[in-house]
């Protein structure tokens, strides 16, 4: 199969077009109710099956399906609808292309791969194969990843690629995260009355100071993809205004995780920071909460979608893939955790969640011919 590059071009340049911005994210994002309509519009056109699940109002994902002739195994393609805000960028839903490079707001993180995704699909189609190829085009990948929960109800696959950008990579994990917040009493009292004041902003240095000791002996961990674990505070509110001491103060705090590490490990952890402050300060108030839990995912090198994803892009651009490990957290982890074996692989390009984002179109030619290879390889 040797897919027109005109094609790459033309879809995603369409996608790029559409203004998908999280309003989870930014207030008054576009969300992803039009740019849902045109896949389902297009994978119709294209004479594939099309599903749209929407348990979340106004957050649509379309579920595009191949079918096969029966009595194969399903090959589950993933890729995200959403963008990331548009803050500070020119035109950000112009596509540009330059040369080999298509520039625009989600070209990279991922358009690119669901594009890829997609025209895959639709080759899958005309290939007489015994099983399914599905892409699951999904909301909220950016905030909450309330779309692949939703398409993960509703579908079942014997294996499944995330199209993420990997760099042309074969992705096997990726970091999981937990934030939480810990909240800091004092006693709120006029600014020339320290007797009566306790500054709930002075209690949370200790803390801080405590969370960038736990950091550097996070290093003592590392993982042989993924690199060390970590800890950092992410935001801090607190005070109202300057005559006054501070009654509460609130830290944001981001744990990045590794596989084998969980949200309970997380909360012991900040619970022995705290009792650690305490010690020091007997009247120090503190409680913490966990806001969100994002689990790491991990798939064994030996494990037959791995070896069949490589095996796919050695056929197709005559060398085996680098197979890594990815920094940040993607999808992957709940399509695994669901009991579907996963891999992430996906084109190479830059500025993913900043003003300049462009991704390779060649890269997305030869996702596009990896992925129609293994639906081969898994479907027959």
């Amino acid at each position: 199969m040797k897919p027109v590059l005109d094609d790459v071009v033309d879809l995603l340049a369409r996608l790029v077009a559409i203004d998908s911005v999280n309003p989870a994210l930014v207030l008054g994002g576009a969300g992803e109710g039009e740019i849902a309509a045109f896949v389902q519009a297009w994978a119709t056109d294209a004479g594939l099956a099309t599903e749209v699940v929407e348990s979340n109002p106004g957050r649509p994902s379309v579920i595009v399906r191949a079918p096969g002739r029966g009595g194969g195994r399903t090959l589950l393609l993933c890729g995200h609808l959403d963008t990331v805000g548009v803050e500070g960028m020119t035109d950000p839903h112009a596509p540009r292309r330059d040369g080999d490079r298509l520039h625009g707001r989600g070209a990279y993180d991922m358009k690119a791969g669901l594009a890829a995704a997609l025209l895959a699909c639709r080759e899958a189609a005309s290939l007489g194969l015994a099983g399914d190829v599905v892409v699951a085009a999904v909301a909220d990948e950016e905030h909450a990843s309330l779309g692949v929960q939703d398409v993960l109800e509703v579908v079942s696959a014997d294996a499944a690629v995330v199209t993420e950008p990997t760099e042309m990579a074969l992705v096997i994990a990726h970091r999981g995260f937990v934030w939480s917040e810990v909240e800091v009493h004092g006693r709120a009292a006029h600014g020339s009355r320290p007797h009566l004041g306790v500054d709930a902003i002075v209690k949370t240095g200790p803390i801080l100071t405590a969370l960038g000791v736990l950091d550097s002996k996070l290093h003592e961990r590392s993982h042989a993809m993924l690199g060390r674990p970590s800890v950092h505070a992410s935001l801090i509110e607190g005070g109202g205004e300057l005559s006054t001491y501070p009654a509460r103060c609130v830290v944001g705090i981001e744990r990045r995780t590794l596989p084998g590490e969980s949200a309970r490990d997380v909360e012991a952890e900040l619970e022995d920071l705290l009792a650690g402050c305490r010690a020091d300060d007997d009247a120090l108030v503190a409680a913490q909460r966990t806001l969100l839990v994002r689990e790491p995912f991990e798939i064994p090198r030996d494990a037959e979608v791995v070896s069949l994803a490589s095996d796919a892009v050695e056929a197709t651009l005559g060398a085996p893939p680098a197979i890594e490990g990815a920094s940040y957290w993607a999808d992957a982890a709940f399509i695994a955790a669901a009991g579907i074996p996963t891999v992430m692989f996906g084109p190479g390009g830059g500025g993913a969640h900043e003003r300049e984002e462009w991704v390779g179109l060649s890269d997305t030619v030869d996702v596009t011919r990896v992925l129609v290879e293994l639906a081969r390889l898994l479907c027959a």
